[in-house]
Order: C-alpha cells, then structure tokens, then sequence
C-alpha cells in the first residue's frame, strides 16, 4: 500500500508547494488535493493550471493520491432545492475534469446528507428522499466519470446517511458501474462500528483509503486524535485490506491540525503510518 497525506492535514492558507516540500520531506508518496471555492485549485482552476499543478508535484517527487473537496457541505445532492442539488453535480463534474488533468484516478463524493450536526441550521431531508435523489445523482455521474478514467469515491461521513456496510455496499451496488466505489474512511465508523469489518463486506468496491483514529470515549468531533492514539485496531483493519487485496493509497487526513508546531503533525502521521503498515524496521 502507497503511503498519502491530505492537504487538510496542514496549516489552513499554506502554499501548496509548501504542502508538497513538507509531504516530500515526511517521507510520504503522495499528497491528496483538494478542491475548493477559490484559489490554487478552485472552481475556477483551467485545465492549463491543472496540468502545470501536477507537473510541479510530479518535479518534486511525489503523486496525486486523490482529489477531495469539502464543497459537499455547502452543496448537497439530496438537499431540498433544486438549485443546491444541481450545483453539487456540477461540483462533482469538476472535480472528475481536473482529477482527469492532475492524473489522479478517483475523487472524494459526498453524495448528500440526512441531517449534518456540526454544520448548525442544517436542512434536514427525509432519509427516503435523500436516498433516491442521491442514487439518481451518482447514477447520472456514473457514465461521466467512466468517460474520463476517474472513479467516484463514495465517502461514509457523518451525515446520518448509508449508516452501515451493507447499506453502502447496495447503494454502490445499485448504481452498477466500476467507476463508482467507496471512498473508505477509517476513523469515522469507529462511534458505531468496527471498520474492518467494513473492509471485508465492501471488499474490492473500495476505491481508496482514508486513516484517521478516534477515541470512542470523547465522543463527537472531540473524538478524533492521532493515529494510534485511538480505538481503530490498525492491525486489524491492515490484516482486512491485505485480505481483500487492497494496495492503493492509504491517506492520512489529520484534523484539525496543531495550533502550534503545525507542521509536526505531519512527520507524527508519516511515523504512525510505517508502523501500521510495518514500514518500519522494528515489531511492536
């Protein structure tokens, strides 16, 4: 398995050449991008300063892992207006156009919400009417995304929605395309579940990876901490992927970062990843 770190991991407004020097630095294989509003690789980015953008991180020695956005948030494909739904399809059609540019074979989909609720005023949306608008939407992306060589990622977030594995699994199921998959993250299915077990009943839907860890007695969004500084049993959830023959990129997505020493989240992740991947010289 390749060994990625999210650009999230770092301090918010830093550079990305400055994101790719420290990812290079820690030792990692590659960097996962982000599309955002604005800015180095925003809505507005062309697919000139794209190719330019991958050129540079290839230059400095490492790949593109991915390609994530946080817009999912703002734009919802099972949201209640029209308007809101059908600009998150278009968020999604930019984030496949410059995956296909940087070389980057999936990207990170949030394919909606029941209820989100860290985002305070959040729309909530019948669970029924999320899922039916949801699959009409991927449904709709499936055939764009194959077109362009970038697979979808479905990503299990909190968001009140395909809450188990299996429910993910026939969701993915039901859109019946191999471009789209699961977008599988680690530590996110650790309040109220056992990720391994997610590993095995998705198997090779699983399109990438995403480690964080989280420490079930905290609870909420405190919950999350360093890597094996939690609950994930890391040798577990390894032995499932190693089983299901997963060897893609495993990312480490870091948040929030350090309010000091920012950047030593990012060399602590890089050491935590070798060990669970067995990376390093020594057994634990």
């Amino acid at each position: 398995m390749k060994k990625g770190i999210n650009i999230w991991s770092f301090r918010e407004g830093t550079p990305i050449a400055e994101c790719v020097r420290l990812a290079k630095a820690a030792g990692f294989d590659g960097i996962e991008l982000s599309l955002n509003e604005s800015g180095e690789m925003g809505l507005q980015t062309t697919e000139k300063e794209a190719r330019e953008l991958r050129d540079s991180i290839t230059e400095a020695g490492l790949e593109i892992a991915g390609l994530a956005t946080g817009l999912y948030w703002s734009y919802a494909m099972t949201s209640e207006s029209e308007a809101n739904r059908t600009k998150a399809m278009d968020v999604c059609r930019k984030q496949l156009e410059l995956a296909a540019v940087l070389g980057a074979d999936t990207i990170l989909v949030i394919p909606g919400a029941v209820g989100v609720d860290f985002i305070p005023g959040c729309e909530v949306v019948d669970y029924d009417k999320a899922y039916d608008r949801a699959l009409e939407a991927i449904g709709k992306l499936a055939p764009e995304a194959e077109q362009l060589g970038v697979s979808i990622g479905i990503e299990n977030v909190w968001n009140k929605f395909l809450l188990s594995p299996l429910e993910m699994r026939g969701f993915i199921d039901a859109i019946g395309s191999r471009f789209v998959g699961s977008y599988f993250d680690v530590g996110n299915v650790v309040h109220s579940g056992y990720p391994e077990q997610w590993v095995r009943i998705l198997g090779d839907r699983i399109k990438k990876v995403h480690f964080k860890d989280y420490r079930r007695e905290a609870g909420g969004l405190h919950g999350f901490v360093d890597l094996l500084a939690g609950d994930v049993d890391y040798p577990a959830v390894v032995n499932a992927l190693r089983e299901i023959g997963y060897d893609g990129y495993v990312t480490g997505e870091m948040i929030p970062a350090y309010k000091h020493y920012t950047e030593q989240i990012i060399f602590n992740t890089s050491a935590s990843m070798d060990a669970i991947l067995g990376r390093n010289d020594y057994k634990a």
